[in-house]
């Protein structure tokens, strides 16, 4: 397999890319996807052009993340073929990224939101209070796909996930981005419960884009404690809709 490595990446393209705090997250959550199993031995990974769209980065930034990758051993290239996760991953000493057992039953999903609830209000506070350009950029990308599903009358569960991922990334943690890229399996059955109920709604998929587009002006204003009030109220809103108020009793 060493002889189908490929290894020449140019380093006018790995200089600028390895400065840039967008590639630690692209890393983590590819290396997060490996380590939890998303992505199998053997798995062909997607292309750079389309890991650069999931991620709303630029090529150079996957190239650099895909890079380091292959030094952790956990892929290997091959020159014409793509990136391939290796079969047995060698993760040295650095810990395990976080793993959750599947989604099984509706109070799990409840369980999801809790859990969501207490981390994801900070993460607007900490994009609100450290984002740079390209970062706020990401944001404002993943918003306008969830404008243009808005005016179709749809609901896009991966253009809603990805505004909350960009999110966790403009706050330069990666910690953040390793969370929510485990969870995002958990996430999508909670948002597609949502899709369903406010598209029967006349107004829903309006005003939960009402309710984004405010969590990112005042990211962008770089209102933190305001950020994190919306957030919340956010998370509130999206699980109270799917349970319609009616929460479940999960004491022991």
């Amino acid at each position: 397999m060493a002889e189908a490595i490929e290894g020449n990446d140019m380093g006018q393209d790995r200089a600028p890319a390895a400065r840039s705090p967008l590639v630690q997250n692209v890393f983590q959550a590819l290396r997060a996807q490996i380590t939890v199993g998303q992505l199998g031995p053997e798995q062909k990974l997607p292309s750079e052009h389309e890991l650069a769209a999931t991620y709303l980065v630029s090529r150079p930034i996957v190239r650099e993340a895909l890079r380091q990758l292959r030094e952790e051993r956990l892929i290997y290239s091959r020159r014409g073929a793509g990136s391939f996760v290796v079969a047995r991953p060698d993760l040295g000493s650095s810990p395990p990224a976080v793993g959750f057992a599947p989604v099984e039953t509706i109070a799990d999903i409840q369980r999801c939101y809790d859990f969501r609830l207490t981390i994801e209000p900070d993460h607007a506070y900490w994009a609100a209070l450290r984002w740079n350009g390209e970062a706020l950029d990401q944001i404002a990308s993943a918003l306008d796909l969830m404008r243009d599903a808005t005016v179709a009358h749809l609901h896009r569960e991966d253009a809603d996930f990805a505004f909350h991922l960009a999110i966790a990334r403009a706050t330069n943690n990666h910690y953040y981005v390793s969370s929510l890229t485990a969870l995002k399996d958990h996430i999508y059955v909670g948002m597609k419960f949502h899709g369903n109920t406010i598209t029967k709604a006349q107004t829903g998929l309006e005003n939960v884009f009402a309710e984004h587009r405010g969590i990112f002006e005042v990211i962008r204003a770089r209102d933190c404690e305001r950020a994190r009030e919306l957030m919340r109220r956010h998370l509130e809103g999206s699980r109270d809709r799917v349970f319609e108020g009616r929460m479940l009793d999960l004491s022991l």
